[in-house]
């Protein structure tokens, strides 16, 4: 009885893992292009995509300059939002899960951040794009500017703890919310950094997307992330 529930278990995970497998491939050819467009388009110095940077970004800090009160709660919680909250938060998953023996998982999780946050420098070194210069300006960041590190550090970090909750959830309503949280936390950061005047309209969408394609390609590596959860497999074989 227990090896027949045992291979039931196998080919559910199995199935489980053709569907991530599958959704991992999408997520990195839907991600993927629309990055790689807008790092040509920005290389290249494409006219209509500067125009409307630059549109986007005047009428975002007239709307600044207008509301200090709205600009202060936007300068607070790009940093609280910011990467570094959200790779803290992965760091402490990662740990509870390297306690609880899921220690691949543990090390794709740091390892997906990590390898995030270096792309992100390298791309901004080799672009070397400069960042908005406003009159009377709100905020100020280092660096190059293209793509938006605050972007494609959430968007990777929220998509890895998305995963790793994924096996724990039942029914798609769960799922869907957990993703719809994922998203807006992303969209909402990278609205910080454009309305502040520290990243052009297009530097987050750059970032966005790569954040998410390089979770994807890093999901597509890792089976233990893509299959049955190691605690659900404890829970059978009890």
């Amino acid at each position: 009885m227990v090896r027949l529930l045992s291979h039931r278990d196998r080919q559910h995970s199995d199935r489980r893992l053709g569907a991530r497998l599958t959704f991992a491939v999408a997520a990195v050819v839907v991600f993927s292009v629309p990055f790689i467009l807008l790092l040509v388009f920005v290389v290249s110095s494409f006219a209509p995509l500067n125009d409307f940077d630059e549109s986007v970004a005047r009428q975002l800090h007239t709307q600044a300059l207008a509301d200090p009160g709205y600009t202060h709660f936007l300068n607070v919680a790009t940093d609280a939002l910011g990467p570094t909250t959200w790779r803290v938060l992965v760091v402490a998953v990662a740990i509870f899960l390297w306690v609880r023996g899921s220690r691949r998982v543990a090390v794709w999780a740091v390892v997906t951040i990590t390898v995030s946050g270096l792309l992100n420098l390298a791309i901004k070194d080799i672009v070397n794009r400069a960042r908005p210069v406003l009159p009377d300006p709100v905020s100020s960041a280092p660096g190059a500017s293209f793509p938006s590190g605050h972007a494609m550090g959430v968007a990777t970090c929220t998509f890895v703890l998305a995963l790793i909750l994924l096996p724990y959830l039942k029914g798609w309503t769960p799922r869907i919310v957990v993703w719809a949280v994922a998203a807006a936390f992303t969209l909402f950061v990278a609205y910080t950094r454009v309305a502040l005047g520290v990243h052009w309209f297009s530097d987050v969408v750059a970032g966005m997307t790569l954040g998410v394609a390089v979770a994807a390609i890093a999901l597509l590596r890792q089976r233990p992330v893509a299959g049955e959860h190691p605690v659900a497999r404890e829970k059978i074989t009890a």
